[in-house]
C-alpha cells in the first residue's frame, strides 16, 4: 500500500470501500429481484413512489396521485422498487465518502467532488418540479466536475478511481430515473444493469488496491491478458443477458435446451431482435417484440455463454497449475459451471424467480473474482 493510503485519513478507507462492495453486491441482487418479480414500474414516478419517501402500504391511501394514471398501487411490489432506491441511495453516499477522502490532499480535490455533488442534489427537487431543463444542466455540470476531477488526477491515492465511481453511480441514479420514465425501456434497462456492474467492478478494484494483498505469479502477464479478455467477454455476455430479460426473452425458445423451439436452429430475427432504439413513449412492461426476434436475442445469448465458458474455463485450468493461484482457479470454474447450470434451469423449470435471481448472483461473482485477480496479480519482486 503507498504511504498516501497509510495517512491518519485512510484509516479505515479499505474497510469503507469493502462496506461500499457488499453494498453494490446487495444492489444488483435486490435489483435483478424487482426487475424479475415485474415490479420495475411499481413505483411510476421517481425518487418518490406515489408521492411518498417510503412507498404506499394500502392502496386506499392514494387516490389523487398522477402516477396512478400510469400504474395502479400495488403495495407488495412498490415496496422493492422504493427499497431498492434507498439501499441505491446509501450506497451513492458511502461513494461520495470514499472520494472525498481520495481527493482530500488534491488541491481543491475536496471542493470540485462536493460541488459536483451538490450539483446532483440540487438537480433533484428542480426534477421534481418539472423544471426538467435546468436539472439537467445541474447534473451534467455535476458529471463534467468529476469526469475532469478523474483525468486531471492520478491514482496514486485512489483519487482518479474514486471521482470516476462517483461520476458512474451518479449516472447510474439517471438510469433508474429512465427505467421507470420511459416505462422499461430495453436499452435503459441492460445499461442500467451494465452500470451496476460496472459501479461494483470499479468498487472491488478499489477496495483490493487499498487492502493491498498481491497475488505473485511468475505467469502474471500472461494471465492478466487472458483476464482481460475474459472480462470483455463476460461484459459483452451480461449485456445480452441484460438485453434478454428487457425484452423478456428468456423463455422464447420453451422449455427446451440445448435446442430451441424444436429445433436446432428454429426460425429467428436478428434484426428486428437487436434495434437498440424504438423511440420513447411505448410501455416496455411484457415485451414487444414477436417471437422470432426473442428467439435471436435468446440464440446470441446462448451462444455468447458457450464461447466465455470456453475462455473462461481455460483460465481457470491454467490458474489451477500455477502455484498460489490453485485455489482461485477452483473458485472460477466451480462458478462456471453453477452460472451454466443456472442458466439451463432458467429454460427447463421455465424461469423461477429463485433461479434467475441467483443467475445474477452467479454473474455478479464471476465479475468479482475477474476483477480480484486483476487487481491482485504481480510478478514476482526481484
Amino acid at each position: 500500500m503507498s504511504t498516501t493510503l497509510r495517512a491518519p485519513l485512510f484509516r479505515h478507507f479499505h474497510r469503507i470501500a469493502w462496506l461500499a462492495v457488499a453494498f453494490a453486491a446487495c444492489v444488483i441482487v435486490f435489483g435483478a429481484f424487482v426487475r424479475l418479480s415485474n415490479a420495475g414500474l411499481s413505483c411510476p414516478d421517481w425518487p418518490t413512489c406515489y408521492g411518498k419517501v417510503a412507498w404506499p402500504t394500502d392502496a386506499a391511501q392514494i387516490t389523487d396521485h398522477a402516477a396512478t394514471a400510469i400504474r395502479p398501487v400495488m403495495p407488495h411490489k412498490a415496496w422493492r422498487e422504493q427499497f431498492h432506491r434507498m439501499i441505491a441511495g446509501t450506497l451513492g453516499v458511502l461513494v461520495l465518502v470514499l472520494a472525498l477522502l481520495a481527493t482530500r490532499k488534491r488541491p481543491q480535490g475536496w471542493l470540485q467532488v462536493l460541488g459536483a455533488s451538490l450539483a446532483v442534489a440540487l438537480a433533484i427537487p428542480l426534477y421534481m418540479r418539472g423544471q426538467h431543463a435546468a436539472a439537467s444542466m445541474l447534473a451534467v455540470l455535476g458529471e463534467g466536475l468529476l469526469l475532469v476531477g478523474a483525468l486531471r488526477w492520478s491514482n496514486v491515492d485512489l483519487a482518479r478511481i474514486s471521482t470516476l465511481t462517483l461520476a458512474v453511480i451518479i449516472f447510474q441514479a439517471l438510469l433508474g430515473m429512465w427505467t421507470v420514465t420511459w416505462l422499461l425501456k430495453p436499452i435503459v434497462v441492460m445499461g442500467h444493469l451494465l452500470g451496476g456492474l460496472t459501479t461494483f467492478a470499479l468498487l472491488a478494484w478499489m477496495a483490493w488496491r487499498a487492502t493491498d494483498i498481491p497475488l505473485f505469479s511468475g505467469d502474471a502477464r500472461k494471465l492478466r491478458r487472458l483476464l482481460w479478455l475474459g472480462l470483455g467477454l463476460l461484459a459483452v455476455q451480461i449485456a445480452l443477458g441484460g438485453w434478454t430479460s428487457a425484452n423478456y426473452a428468456a423463455l422464447a425458445c420453451g422449455p427446451q435446451f440445448p435446442k430451441c423451439a424444436g429445433a436446432w436452429w428454429p426460425q429467428h430475427d436478428f434484426a428486428e431482435g437487436f434495434v437498440l432504439w424504438r423511440g420513447i413513449g411505448v410501455d416496455y412492461e411484457g415485451g414487444i417484440l414477436d417471437n422470432p426476434a426473442r428467439v435471436a436475442i435468446q440464440l446470441a445469448h446462448r451462444l455468447m455463454a458457450v464461447l466465455v465458458f470456453g475462455h473462461l474455463m481455460a483460465v481457470a485450468a491454467r490458474l489451477l497449475r500455477s502455484p498460489g493461484l490453485r485455489g482461485w482457479g477452483l473458485l472460477l470454474g466451480t462458478l462456471l459451471l453453477a452460472q451454466f447450470g443456472l442458466g439451463i434451469a432458467n429454460v427447463l423449470l421455465s424461469l423461477p424467480l429463485h433461479v434467475a435471481v441467483l443467475h445474477n448472483a452467479g454473474a455478479t461473482a464471476l465479475l468479482f473474482v475477474l476483477v480480484t485477480l486483476l487487481a491482485r496479480l504481480r510478478l514476482p519482486e526481484a
